[in-house]
């Protein structure tokens, strides 16, 4: 066959195709659309990519395992357990772990992954949060990055869920304890979820159900429309020489920035996969099958749960009591705050729009010194979020350092009111103070530490310029007509004379 037969037949498939799908008019559109190139904007693909890794080991996984909790009794290669009445779950889990080929890199490289996602989409959330890329007209995609983590979070709970393990079940019982806090309609909750009372005989079942179906295939929508949206919107860019609001500076989709996103979603899998390979999580054989009489020692939820369980536990253990019915304040104020905490993040771009009345289209991204109030309000939730975090692990904070366990509860409980508020100040004052070396570096350029005497005696040091591409960078938040929180006054900044 001739180059010309192949080149013929290959253009009448194209032709084919674009006649029935517009394949031709929709590639030479969005094919060669332009990606600017940044390290930050790598840790969306690292959130993809780890949800990628997540679907494939769980279809393998799904196999294998037996959403069940029926009780058999274990025979199989762990020779510990042998004899041990169990769950199916539990049992099909010890089964993936020691008999099934890969079955344990597989289950690890599950669970990595599921660690990697959740603190890529948080990374990539502060990210934006900082940048100020969720202004206008981009609030609603920040809407699908929030569900996305929001949902996340309680993936993860269920996938933790499903071994059925003791730890696991530690866990669960944590849940049905908040579940049981909710007045009016905390029991009948409790009782929907687990089948009847606690552990009852269905929330593996149901976990399974919610864990492998409904949840991800919401959280795949939400991918999609949000990877759309970042097309429709165009992606924003950090501020810079050739840079505006009204164009991309950057490397086209096709072929520059596809080969870089492919090699990198491999870098991330192999990432993923030696870490799965060298590093055990979560063995469930050594906590052995989940008991209702029994807790497991120094339990621990995955980290992104772990300022839920931080509420609870420094909460005090309050308790009213109303027209005969007790109301546990010790867990239904943290099951409150927790929603609370992230909610805040997601409406923060609609209470900034309103605050400041900003209504225009941003597509260049801000500096964080020069919105110091936002990012001290990001640094304060962040630094709540670990305050929080230090007091879910608060035994083992105690039992590692060798400090009494209420001590280190009080000090959680102090942290929590008086560090948000030092946190603010001082990232404020620090935004401030990054502001007005910058209005120097403007003003009077780069000290050289050549120190030259002038005609009259006094000695100044020489300061270099600034090139184009800096000055540019750093007036430009000036040139876009914004408002500049707490601008640094001209009276503030000392002028040297010029040698």
């Amino acid at each position: 066959m001739t180059a010309t037969e192949t080149a013929g037949r290959g253009e009448r498939v194209a032709d084919w195709l674009d006649g029935r799908v517009g394949i031709h008019s929709l590639g030479r559109k969005y094919l060669r659309k332009v990606f600017p190139d940044h390290w930050s904007f790598l840790l969306g693909e690292i959130c993809l990519y780890s949800f990628v890794v997540l679907v494939l080991t769980g279809v393998y996984l799904t196999l294998f395992f037996h959403p069940s909790m029926n009780e058999v009794t274990y025979h199989g290669s762990y020779v510990p357990l042998n004899g041990v009445r169990m769950s199916e779950a539990y049992a099909s889990t010890l089964h993936i772990s020691f008999d099934v080929r890969g079955g344990l890199l597989i289950r690890q490289l599950h669970h990595w992954a599921a660690l990697v996602f959740v603190a890529g989409m948080l990374t990539h959330m502060m990210r934006h949060f900082f940048t100020g890329s969720f202004r206008k007209p981009r609030e609603v995609n920040w809407l699908f990055g929030w569900l996305l983590l929001f949902l996340g979070l309680f993936e993860g709970l269920f996938g933790y869920s499903l071994p059925d393990d003791l730890l696991s079940g530690t866990g669960l019982r944590f849940v049905n304890g908040a579940l049981l806090s909710v007045p009016v309609v905390g029991t009948y909750l409790s009782m929907f979820l687990f089948g009847g009372e606690f552990p009852g005989h269905d929330v593996v079942a149901r976990f399974y159900s919610l864990h492998i179906l409904l949840i991800p295939g919401i959280m795949a929508a939400l991918v999609v429309a949000h990877l759309i949206l970042v097309v429709y919107h165009k992606h924003t860019q950090f501020a810079g020489p050739g840079r505006t609001e009204r164009n991309v500076v950057g490397t086209p989709f096709m072929p520059v920035y596809l080969a870089k996103a492919g090699g990198f979603f491999f870098l991330v899998f192999g990432a993923l996969t030696l870490v799965a390979a060298v590093a055990t999580i979560n063995p469930v054989w050594v906590y052995g099958p989940f008991r209702p009489d029994q807790v497991s020692t120094g339990a621990q939820p995955d980290w992104y749960l772990g300022f839920a369980e931080g509420l609870v536990r420094v909460m005090p253990g309050w308790e009213i009591t109303l027209w005969g019915h007790t109301l546990v304040l010790g867990v239904l104020i943290p099951v409150v705050v927790f929603p609370l905490l992230l909610v805040f993040i997601g409406i923060y771009p609609f209470l900034e729009a309103r605050v400041t009345g900003d209504k225009r289209e941003h597509h260049l991204l801000d500096r964080p010194r020069n919105r110091p109030v936002r990012t001290a309000i990001g640094a304060v939730w962040i630094s709540l979020y670990l305050i929080l975090l230090a007091g879910g692990g608060n035994d083992i904070v105690a039992t590692r350092m060798h400090l009494s366990i209420n001590t280190v509860t009080w000090t959680v409980r102090v942290a929590v009111f008086v560090l948000p508020a030092v946190v603010f100040v001082v990232t404020r004052r620090i935004c401030l103070g990054l502001q007005l070396r910058d209005t120097e570096l403007v003003l009077h350029g780069r000290e050289t530490g050549v120190i030259k005497r002038l005609p009259h005696g006094e000695y100044v040091e020489v300061h270099q310029p600034l090139d184009q591409a800096e000055l540019h960078t750093l007036t430009a938040h000036r040139r876009q007509g914004e408002r500049v929180e707490h601008e640094p006054r001209p009276e503030l900044v000392e002028r040297e004379p010029r040698p």
